[in-house]
């Protein structure tokens, strides 16, 4: 199974170099001859690796494609170089039989829940600190992040995981997580401020981490929580945990993308995700009319801007799901999710009548209208459907709707071969193919998408004559 996983997904290679073979669309190409516009219409209500997700589990107050998954370490990691991958893939096989991808992270330290540290490295030694905060009341522990011991294991897990897990179609984002509370790179208020001990790892052992990740992934996307010097020149994207609240740039200097500024960070998302939670205090009053009160000074409470700001794809709101919006407010909240990441929009399609010696050229312009590009190489597929409205033939093509960068368009042309097929009219379809088995297509923001085939978009109608067998 592993093996036809990764095959599946390898299709998933990342868009990192956007040089693929689409050419930008001038005006002409949406107007010239042969070429006739296609209706628009609003952003689908889901999309794949964008707007809001829950926690694992099925659902059915909110659309979503995506969920999130914590893990500890020693949920898999049995001993030095031993692992038991059996309570990911259960995880990551229930997730894909709802069609979804997951975004995941592991930790060793998350207040309130018991350790992640793997048992071999407690009983060999590795010092812990034990505390209250967060709730926590001494359940879990702060490790001895430098640790030659543990900083060997975080080695060999991440190559591990990578060497399992980097391409295959279930994930669509690994956290760089395992640091921290929560795995989210801080040990507040434990980071040797006003006469606090400091337990964060040194910055060689952060980026030993780091550099481990990119190291074991080169096709799945990895995100890391803070924007820093340490990380902004590596092919890293971005989770902000707090996000519409600590977001936007400030005065304070410390928001995300104040952040992101200092960094020299803010253009990263134009190649690397960015992604987050929606502060869940926020989560239940952020989209009623009356809105949420100001947590704290220098508070956003800006859901559009911090989006404006950040490019984010995809945000954690577990509210949407477990309790749900009322009626008043969920129009404002689906909004909200639908002007996360890309948008894609089919502008104008060229088809042919009737194909011509057993061929015809099928075109395609396609416009990102969203905040952000899309980060893996999906390919796009062409069909064509009989009268009986069965799909009688599919055609692979090299268009990645990765190449459309945000505001852009790009035009994407291609022979079709219908030898084989029997004489008669067919409708031509077009999908942005998800790599996961019954994964959620990319939807198109058109009149005519799912109006022939449910997760294609229908360009239009052509005459296949007799004797081109």
């Amino acid at each position: 199974m592993r093996k036809t996983v990764r095959t599946i997904a390898a299709a998933m290679a990342v868009a990192g170099a956007l040089a693929l073979t689409a050419v930008a669309a001038t005006p002409a190409a949406a107007g010239g001859p042969g070429w006739r516009p296609l209706a628009p219409a609003a952003e689908p209500q889901v999309n794949p690796l964008k707007g809001f997700i829950p926690f694992q589990g099925s659902y059915d107050k909110f659309p979503y494609s995506m969920e999130w998954a914590y893990f500890p370490l020693n949920s898999v990691m049995t001993g030095p170089g031993t692992f038991d991958w059996s309570a990911m893939d259960t995880a990551l096989d229930d997730i894909a039989s709802r069609g979804h991808q997951t975004a995941l992270r592991f930790y060793l330290d998350y207040p309130g829940r018991p350790s992640g540290i793997p048992r071999y490295l407690r009983d060999g030694g590795l010092v812990t600190h034990s505390y209250d905060d967060y709730g926590n009341n001494g359940v879990s522990v702060s490790p001895d992040y430098d640790n030659p011991a543990l900083r060997s294991a975080l080695d060999t897990f991440i190559a591990a995981l990578g060497a399992r897990y980097d391409g295959d179609a279930r994930v669509g984002f690994v956290q760089a997580g395992l640091i921290g509370f929560w795995g989210e790179w801080h040990t507040y208020p434990y980071n040797g401020d006003a006469g606090e001990p400091n337990w964060m790892p040194s910055d060689a052992t952060q980026r030993e981490v780091l550099t481990d990740f990119i190291s074991a992934f080169h096709s799945t996307r990895l995100m890391v929580r803070n924007p820093n010097a340490m990380n902004a020149d590596l092919p890293i994207g971005y989770h902000d945990d707090s996000f519409a609240l600590e977001t936007k740039a400030s005065s304070l200097g410390w928001h995300f993308m104040d952040n992101m500024a200092a960094a020299g960070a803010t253009e990263k998302w134009k190649t690397q995700p960015i992604a987050g939670e929606l502060r869940p205090e926020l989560q239940g009053c952020i989209f009623s009319a009356a809105g949420c009160p100001v947590l704290e000074d220098g508070g956003d409470n800006d859901f559009p801007g911090s989006v404006t700001q950040t490019h984010s794809s995809w945000l954690i709101d577990h509210y949407a799901f477990q309790t749900g919006y009322s009626a008043a407010d969920k129009p404002a909240a689906l909004k909200a999710a639908q002007s996360l990441g890309y948008s894609f929009r089919v502008t104008s399609a060229f088809l042919p009548a009737a194909a011509t010696g057993g061929h015809a050229t099928v075109g395609l312009t396609i416009a990102n209208r969203g905040v952000a590009p899309f980060y893996y190489d999906w390919p796009l597929t062409l069909a064509l459907v009989d009268k009986k409205g069965t799909i009688a033939k599919t055609i692979a093509t090299d268009w990645r709707v990765s190449t459309v960068a945000s505001g852009a368009s790009a035009r994407f042309t291609k022979d079709v071969d219908v030898r084989g097929l029997g004489a008669g009219r067919y409708t031509v379809v077009a999908q942005v193919t998800n790599p996961l088995p019954g994964g959620v297509p990319v939807r198109f923001a058109n009149q005519a998408q799912d109006a022939d085939r449910d997760g294609w978009l229908t360009l239009g109608a052509m005459t296949v004559a007799a004797g081109h067998r």
